[in-house]
């Protein structure tokens, strides 16, 4: 599967339900907003994670571990950054944004390991 087409997939993941979200909690911006807010880092952190998996697959061993170690870390000190900076300085609810940014992580992670072992080239296909 293309980076392209799992954007897709990923963005119509998390778009699709902060609709129906905002359409019944209309009385409570800040909920949707936090969830948004949560959706948003989780996708993000998808759309990275499977970036650098489909730059890396085809290197060498050792290039592939250090951008799947380094990209992991780079990608954890972004979220932690992000989630201090909707706490802190967006004054996000904590619940919301929560539940929204680990139930999305739990479903691309599902997604991903789905279709990550498609998308590997077999040896015997070599």
């Amino acid at each position: 599967m293309t980076l392209l087409r799992y954007a897709t997939l990923v963005t119509g993941a998390v778009a699709i339900p902060l609709t129906f979200l905002a359409w019944f909690w209309s009385d409570e911006p800040h909920v949707v907003r936090s969830a948004a807010y949560g959706g948003s880092i989780a996708a993000a952190n998808a759309l990275a994670a499977y970036g650098t998996v489909l730059w890396a697959q085809r290197r060498r061993t050792n290039v592939f571990v250090g951008a799947i170690v380094g990209g992991m870390l780079t990608r954890m000190a972004l979220v932690l950054g992000a989630v201090i900076v909707g706490l802190g300085a967006l004054d996000l609810r904590r619940v919301p944004m929560v539940i929204a940014l680990l139930g999305y992580f739990a479903l691309f992670l599902a997604l991903e390991l789905k279709i990550l072992p498609r998308s590997v080239p077999s040896e015997a296909a070599q």
